[in-house]
């Protein structure tokens, strides 16, 4: 993978871990965060700065492993749907941030995790058709949004 490739997927990711930062540090230290009923399954809070770290870091260089390879192939039509699927995808990302702790709204940000679920699912799907191996690697990222998914909805219905 190109170093120039790697820099730009990695901008993109960069940008949707600090969008979503911003929602979210001071909503977690926040009352209303304390006070909301969450269900035993859910992971201590250090877990998720950890897992997101690794997932960006997979989605940066998965992304640009696939658009190389697929620019080397002169396939440029599919690497532009690909950059297009991952900024909707990363745009979904941040965004869940920003509904969930900016605006507290429990039930549309269960949906929007839904979606980015589906989204990163795809994106995966996508990186495998061009690389088995980097879609496996990316299938971390559709399932840590399933489990997400399953998580939010679950804090929704505990606290409606």
């Amino acid at each position: 993978m190109r170093p120039s490739t790697l820099a730009k997927t990695a901008g993109g990711s960069f940008t949707a871990a600090a969008l979503g930062a911003l929602a979210t540090r001071t909503s977690v230290e926040s009352t209303w965060y304390r006070r909301l009923k969450k269900p035993g399954f859910q992971p201590p809070s250090l877990a998720f700065p950890i897992a997101w770290n690794i997932l960006y870091s997979d989605i940066s260089a998965v992304s640009a492993s696939t658009l190389d390879t697929l620019n080397d192939r002169g396939d440029t039509e599919r690497a532009r749907a690909y950059t297009r699927a991952l900024a909707v995808n990363l745009v979904l990302n941040a965004g869940w941030s920003w509904v969930f702790f900016n605006r507290r709204k429990l039930g549309p940000a269960a949906v929007l995790s839904g979606v980015l679920t589906v989204s990163s699912a795809d994106l995966a799907r996508r990186a495998a058709s061009v690389n088995a191996p980097a879609g496996a690697a990316l299938a971390a990222y559709p399932l840590w949004c399933a489990f997400a998914t399953v998580l939010s909805t679950r804090i929704w219905q505990l606290n409606r």
